[in-house]
């Protein structure tokens, strides 16, 4: 049985590299969401990820995808719905997911490991818990796909909004909003502070209007830098990440989870490592319309750090 909170966060890192390996950045994802009527990388990112809850607002997709700020939001939903439907864009999702795996794994995709590892993620994928994971809940409601390298990218995709959910509790206990918690996990955990305006779309006065908030609360000094009331408030919320992400993998054993954690990481040589990402080059314009952002990195999803749901 799985009581440790390590198991979570070292099965997090194996299926989250799986879910993002092909969906981010790869052609064939791309290009199919661009033909779905998705008009630009963010709004492809924001409506095929928020398309199982159907075609929910602004307001939604800001409250659940808290890392991003509410203008780089708006910039994509709702005028997605205008274009596309979600029907539309889970279709090319999985579309675009089946080439890119396809092409990816090569003779992998249909060989006997990956077959186990889909039927082990599936297992755990199940398990969730639905209460108050909105996003995690409304993936579980789709149906499954028939390939078990769909199977399983569909099953890390379940498992990475469970934590996603369990996350976005852990903030909420804290009493942070998106851009703090962005700011503080960069001045506490080194995340790269690129992402807070280039990634996630916070202003530099959102930001520096961040770091204040923080310091009051004496989470951060007056450079900006974690103390160490800000150092215990990180490792409390990745504790408690841990802790509401357990339902999985208790089910599905110690043992087990271990295989699974195996299989997964032979599979995710496949993919390109983070520091081999050049999302400049990939990163076309981030929207539609006649004042485009400049071109920026897109989320960082692949391994990036342990515990964000974005």
């Amino acid at each position: 049985m799985v009581s440790d909170t390590e198991t979570p966060r070292r099965m997090w890192d194996a299926v989250e590299r799986f879910h993002a390996g092909p969906v981010y950045l790869e052609p064939e994802c791309r290009a199919e969401a661009a033909a779905a009527g998705c008009r630009g990388f963010w709004m492809g990112y924001f409506a095929t990820r928020a398309a199982p809850m159907g075609a929910v607002g602004a307001a939604t997709v800001e409250s659940i995808f808290f890392y991003f700020s509410p203008g780089r939001v708006r910039r994509a939903i709702p005028d997605a719905w205008t274009y596309t439907t979600p029907a539309a864009v889970l279709a090319a999702r999985r579309r675009g997911v089946d080439a890119a795996l396809r092409r990816l794994l090569g003779d992998d995709a249909g060989g006997p490991e990956l077959a186990e590892a889909a039927e082990l993620a599936r297992r755990a994928a199940v398990a969730g818990t639905t209460l108050g994971r909105p996003l995690y809940a409304a993936w579980a409601d789709l149906d499954w796909p028939d390939a078990p390298h769909e199977v399983l990218w569909h099953a890390a995709t379940l498992l990475r909004e469970h934590r996603s959910g369990a996350h976005l509790w852990a903030l909420a206990a804290h009493e942070l909003d998106g851009c703090e918690a962005v700011v503080l996990h960069a001045a506490a955990d080194g995340a790269p502070l690129a992402w807070i305006e280039g990634e996630a779309g916070w202003s530099p006065e959102e930001a520096a209007a961040a770091r204040q908030r923080l310091a009051v609360r004496g989470w951060l000094d007056g450079r900006g830098r974690a103390t160490e009331r800000g150092l215990a408030v990180r490792a409390d919320i990745e504790a408690l990440t841990d802790a509401h992400d357990l339902a999985p993998w208790r089910a599905l054993g110690a043992t087990a989870c271990d295989r699974l954690a195996k299989l997964l990481g032979g599979l995710n040589r496949h993919f390109p490592p983070d520091d081999q990402l050049d999302w400049q080059h990939h990163y076309g314009p981030n929207q539609h319309g006649a004042s485009p952002e400049p071109d920026e990195p897109g989320p960082a999803d692949v391994g990036a750090t342990v515990s964000t749901g974005r």
